[in-house]
């Protein structure tokens, strides 16, 4: 993984263990901020890359600013279409929110104030963590069953949150297709059961969605649907705009200061303004 300076108000711990996905370690690069909060706000970072590629590293500088800043945030791996189809991936985030509540003591996590984050196929399993209670079979095996898999914010940067309707679009088709395992015709349950949207009620955490208006790879027509269907149940729901940006938008120039800024501004106003607990 590329070099980057770490702040000196910042400890990074790579490769860590955080449970098993089928035969093999699962792992998560920590960012723990060098204070003496007894109990500090948690970012778990989930990478996009189409269910297929991609790395734990893509958060890496909004996990940095985070951390100087007072958040704990980890930056997961998670089993990609290659290794295993759905429902693999979301066992795997989930088991990393359980990781983090099994290690708060530990890691001084307060675990009542942990979000889930992430960009494309990392906004959909960020969505599915928040949305999907243990109801929903998506927990898996992969280690610390005796804690929770929820999440008390969730913020998806162009994420995918209803596959029918991407089907209907053919956008994202061959890596939807690999990621389930077939196509919608073929696997409509799977499908339903794989979109966020699906499962929306008003139990569900605030969310705050990030999306590019000229996003040619999902739609930016997702986050619209998902926010309508969000505050129809009676969720908070925010929709950042980025107008004229495609997909990915958030790691590049000129947006990527406006939607940290957005970002950090959601988390503090819950975590630490008296908002979500």
């Amino acid at each position: 993984m590329a070099q980057v300076k770490i702040p000196e108000n910042v400890e990074l711990r790579e490769d860590v263990v955080y449970g098993r996905g089928g035969e093999r370690e699962l792992k998560l690069d920590l960012y723990l901020p060098k204070n003496d909060a007894a109990e500090r706000p948690a970012v778990v970072f989930i990478h996009g890359g189409g269910w297929k590629g991609g790395n734990r590293g893509q958060f890496r500088p909004q996990s940095l600013h985070l951390a100087s800043n007072g958040y704990v945030c980890a930056c997961i791996e998670y089993r990609l279409s290659g290794e295993a189809k759905f429902p693999a991936a979301i066992e795997d985030a989930k088991c990393a929110v359980r990781f983090m509540r099994a290690k708060a003591e530990e890691l001084r996590v307060d675990p009542d104030r942990i979000a889930a984050a992430g960009g494309s196929a990392g906004g959909h399993l960020s969505a599915l963590v928040a949305t999907a209670d243990a109801g929903a079979g998506l927990e898996g095996t992969g280690g610390h069953a005796e804690f929770s898999s929820r999440v008390n914010l969730v913020i998806p940067f162009n994420g995918v949150f209803d596959f029918a309707a991407m089907a209907k679009a053919k956008r994202a088709v061959p890596q939807i297709g690999a990621f389930i395992g077939g196509t919608s015709e073929e696997m409509p349950h799977a499908y339903a059961k794989a979109s966020p949207i699906t499962y929306a009620d008003k139990s569900d955490p605030p969310f705050l969605l990030l999306h590019g208006s000229a996003d040619q790879t999902v739609p930016f027509e997702q986050s619209v649907r998902m926010q309508k269907r969000l505050q129809e149940v009676g969720v908070e729901a925010e929709l950042f705009e980025a107008d004229g940006a495609g997909h990915g938008f958030f790691n590049r120039p000129p947006w990527y200061e406006p939607t940290l800024k957005r970002m950090a501004e959601f988390l503090e106003r819950h975590f630490r303004g008296g908002g979500t607990r």
